[in-house]
């Protein structure tokens, strides 16, 4: 944690047939959010969740 609060450099990531992509959620590991990831998409929508690094 530092003094802006804590880090949470995970990223998942809804990316849309168009191409475009929104920010869903930060985590703090990788695991809590393929976790996530993988919830979304078991909801049986047709989209796309990607997990990712902050900075890439």
């Amino acid at each position: 944690m530092t003094d802006s609060g804590p880090i949470l450099p995970w990223l998942v990531i809804r990316q849309e047939a168009n191409g475009n992509r929104y920010r869903v959620g930060c985590y703090a590991t990788k695991t809590e959010a393929e976790e996530v990831a993988e919830r979304l998409d078991a909801s049986g929508r047709r989209r796309l969740y990607i997990v990712e690094r902050m900075g890439r």
